[in-house]
């Protein structure tokens, strides 16, 4: 047996080390930006940071009102296109909540497009409560697919040694099931926490003074110290929630008999009125409102360079990331050391895109030939979104047969040809799936690409934008729908690699 050297590191660690690092460059960039800003804090910092505070509080309690009893309904209750049900209440985060907060802003209030078709006099939806609306109805399936996990993987043994002795249905599932996955939603809260903080358009659109909004205000005003220093108010609290995300474990329950629960005829006819507000507030509205808008200005403004830009820009992010994520990947299975540098790339993840747009603006000022360039645009993307592809490549490359590689070295291959002829072929399925990701999340992306994007070089979501800012919402259509079908392919994505669950334990209600 032999001892290797501490120097003699795996050969991924090395550019490892340094993919790593420079996910942390644009947090060292803020610190020296903020520390041109006099006053650290001010009366109007306490009312942005009550208004972020309290959007984030009010998302997070009724993403979990709304979320776990959906998460009940598709874990265990028989319903008629059960598999249909699960996706259209899915569906909701595969549309990007600043295009919600844009369509249902234009459809209430005095003037709105429902009083305009209807004559129906509508309340507005605007300011905190607005917000709060539609971060709410765009963020809850984040609590349904954890919670909805977390109840899949749990013996359904105890619910019915409750029932035998007597416990009802409603008061088991209360007292028995929903303590056993308090972890399942707390994970789907916490990650509901962290979408609010980060996003900028739903804010943005309904007025309210939140960081991310702020700090662009700032940067329009050339204000780059202040917007640092808000940006590093905004990642204290964003740091926050990272670490007790950390600190929340996943169920170790051992699998077991899953609990199946069939409703009566009139039972299944009011569940799926229960839940149709829901779905007609996030997705059918704002589809018809759409619809509306392209029937009456047609595809007027609209140029296909901006999809062009779109998937161009996209698609170099998704390349440059998944050839950056080979090496962190493997260095993560190689070593503990390896897994550190895998998590620090994760921090460019937690780092909202209207902070990573203000530190790269400001690199871009010391290097005026990246200065609004596409590649100063592509790395952003490749910062904020490395870890989806790092996370696809290294659970494709754990589940790989080791002796493949062995028997490649037994039979005369160098280390770096066992890679390139074994390895790096086996986990083509993993950086083709990691790719995929990151170009659908950087399609979505808008802060960044408002403050980062090369002059004239309009995509589908700044041009959203701009419309937006312009007033001419009817332009809006092309470009929301394009992104409502491009976010749907990521959706299908993720819910192609869910595992069906058996059920083979059946349980009345009546019973």
């Amino acid at each position: 047996m032999t001892l290797r050297s501490p120097l003699q590191w795996p050969a991924s660690y090395p550019l490892a080390l340094v993919i790593a690092l420079m996910a942390l460059v644009p947090v060292g960039v803020l610190f020296g930006l903020a520390s041109d800003e006099v006053q650290l804090f001010d009366a109007h910092n306490l009312k942005v940071l009550t208004n972020t505070l309290l959007l984030m509080v009010f998302t997070v309690l009724g993403a979990i009102l709304i979320g776990v009893p959906l998460a009940l309904l598709t874990a265990y209750v028989q319903m008629p296109g059960r598999r249909l049900w699960l996706i259209l209440l899915a569906a909701p985060l595969a549309i990007p909540s600043y295009i919600g907060a844009f369509t249902l802003y234009a459809a209430f209030g005095r003037g709105g497009e429902i009083e305009n078709l209807s004559g129906l006099p509508m309340p507005a939806m605007d300011g905190l409560a607005g917000a709060s609306i539609v971060m709410i109805l765009y963020s809850y399936p984040f609590v349904m697919l954890t919670t909805r996990a977390s109840l899949l993987s749990l013996d359904a043994s105890l619910v019915n040694a409750a029932r035998t002795l007597g416990m009802s249905l409603t008061a088991s599932l209360w007292r028995v099931v929903l303590p056993r996955v308090a972890t399942g939603v707390a994970a789907g809260g916490l990650l509901v926490a962290l979408y609010t903080l980060s996003d900028f358009g739903t804010p943005a659109i309904m007025r309210l003074d939140t960081f991310t909004r702020v700090i662009f205000v700032e940067y329009n005003a050339f204000g780059l110290s202040q917007a640092a220093m808000l940006s590093l108010q905004l990642l204290v609290i964003v740091g926050l929630v990272l670490f007790l995300e950390s600190r929340v474990r996943g169920s170790r329950e051992r699998p077991g008999r899953h609990l199946t629960l069939w409703p009566g005829r009139w039972q299944r006819l009011a569940i799926a009125l229960s839940v149709v507000p829901v779905l007609v507030l996030a997705i059918v509205l704002p589809l018809a409102v759409f619809g509306v808008w392209l029937f009456r200005e047609g595809t007027e403004g609209f140029e296909l360079s901006y999809a062009w830009n779109s998937a161009h820009a996209s698609f170099l992010a998704a390349v440059f990331a998944v050839v950056l994520a080979v090496p962190v990947a493997h260095a993560a299975i190689a070593g503990r050391a390896g897994r550190l540098m895998e998590r620090m790339t994760y921090f460019g993840f937690g780092v909202p895109g209207i902070v990573m747009g203000t530190a790269l603006v400001y690199i871009g000022l010391r290097l005026p030939f990246l200065y609004q360039t596409l590649a100063l645009l592509v790395l952003a993307y490749v910062l904020r979104f490395l870890p989806l592809a790092v996370g696809s490549v290294r659970s494709t490359a754990e589940g790989l047969d080791p002796s493949l590689v062995k028997a490649a070295r037994v039979l005369g291959a160098s280390p770096r040809e066992a890679f390139q002829r074994v390895t790096l072929p086996l986990t083509v399925r993993g950086m083709v799936a990691g790719a995929a990701l990151v170009f659908l999340e950087a399609m979505r992306e808008l802060p960044a690409t408002l403050m980062l994007g090369p002059t004239g070089f309009e995509t589908l979501a700044t041009y959203l934008w701009r419309v937006y800012e312009a007033g001419y919402f009817g332009r809006a259509a092309i470009p929301g729908l394009l992104l409502v079908l491009m976010s749907a392919l990521g959706l299908a994505l993720m819910l192609s690699g869910e595992r069906r669950a058996e059920f083979d334990v059946t349980e009345t209600p009546h019973s």
